[in-house]
């Protein structure tokens, strides 16, 4: 295989090809003299025979001063003799037509390696800038057309995904830039007021702190996002049915505000994941649920083991959605609409976004 190292793929086929056809012409011309009895044995005689052939004797008188040799068997030393040259002629006619299938075969990978090639043109020009183009092979549906195939699908995705990114990029820059934006305004406002009391400062300070709240939540939900989309760093065995006890003990004045009606009906159900973004994931539906609904409806959160599956099924009685729509509702940063009760103070678009995130990783 060194010979072959450090060779393209056109040459290596071509000599492999040349190789193996010598091989198996070789062992064909073998198996052919063989069913042709070239091993027979020759059977000479001692005694009275037409043909006499004198040998001289050894110094250690071991041979006859003659050996006679019958009709039959001349025949049959002739045969061997012509199969011996026909081994020679066969096998120097195979060499030379093995040398010369060297090119052909270099020909004719070239034409089969002519897509790959092309494929491998075009791929080599799509950047981050023109993912929208397609290598779009067209041919018989084979090993070839089916990795362009792939590769389009694979670039497709590639295309979504950047677009995901830039979108998510610059709503994000949008979402942190107008809390500072808010900051330096009334910053500026208080400093440029000389009849400033310390109650007016006093309830800037406030604004000001409510509007840090405000960033923390969103750079933590940030920071959730990107941890459950890198990946799981730590797997353990967990209960969907605990960790949904867990979130609902904690407070939502919403629930008893808009008196609604909540329905929980909690079975065990075990899954391996991480925890705390399980915890995350539960927490942000049923805020979603609560938040998106109508005054005196009602929510229902149930667990429950089918096979070797965790299921979490959270319902609400608010409005439906367009199914055109749902897709759109996992983008992060965007939001179908103000929440039918309560205020969106603090909520930047980010819960389904999170929510979608860990469940792919949960479930991968």
């Amino acid at each position: 295989m060194s010979l072959l190292a450090g060779r393209s793929a056109r040459v290596r086929l071509a000599l492999i090809n040349s190789a193996l056809f010598l091989a198996l012409g070789t062992a064909l011309i073998v198996v052919i003299l063989l069913a042709a009895g070239l091993g027979s044995p020759i059977h000479l005689s001692v005694g009275a025979s037409t043909s006499v052939v004198a040998v001289p004797r050894s110094p250690g008188g071991g041979l006859p001063d003659r050996i006679t040799i019958h009709p039959g068997d001349a025949a049959i030393l002739q045969q061997h003799a012509d199969n011996a040259r026909l081994v020679v002629i066969a096998w120097v006619v195979l060499a030379l037509t093995a040398l010369a299938s060297v090119p052909l075969g270099w020909f004719v990978a070239g034409r089969m390696l002519a897509p790959l090639r092309e494929i491998t043109t075009r791929t080599r020009k799509i950047s981050a800038g023109n993912l929208h183009e397609r290598l779009a092979v067209v041919g018989p549906r084979d090993e070839l057309t089916e990795l362009g195939r792939t590769l389009d699908d694979l670039l497709a995705r590639l295309e979504t995904s950047f677009d995901a990114q830039r979108r998510f990029v610059a709503n994000a820059s949008h979402e942190l830039r107008t809390p500072l934006t808010v900051e330096r305004t009334l910053l500026q406002v208080a400093l440029a007021d000389p009849k400033a009391s310390a109650e007016t400062l006093r309830a800037v300070c406030e604004e000001l702190l409510a509007n840090g709240r405000d960033q923390e939540r969103l750079i933590e939900a940030l920071l959730t996002l990107a941890s459950s989309e890198r990946g799981l760093e730590r797997l353990e065995r967990t209960d969907l049915g605990a960790i949904a006890a867990h979130v609902l003990d904690q407070p939502r004045p919403e629930i008893e505000q808009y008196h609604l009606t909540l329905d929980a009906q909690l079975e065990a159900a075990i899954t391996e994941g991480d925890a705390a973004l399980i915890e995350r994931l539960i927490s942000n539906l049923v805020d979603n649920a609560v938040r998106h609904n109508v005054d005196g409806g009602h929510v229902e959160l149930s667990t429950r083991q089918q096979g070797d599956r965790a299921l979490l099924v959270v319902e609400n009685s608010g409005q439906m959605i367009a199914s055109e729509e749902i897709e759109t509702m996992f983008e992060p940063f965007r939001r179908l609409g103000p929440p039918r009760i309560g205020t969106d103070s603090g909520q930047h678009g980010l819960g389904l976004s999170i929510v979608r995130a860990v469940a792919a990783r949960e479930s991968a």
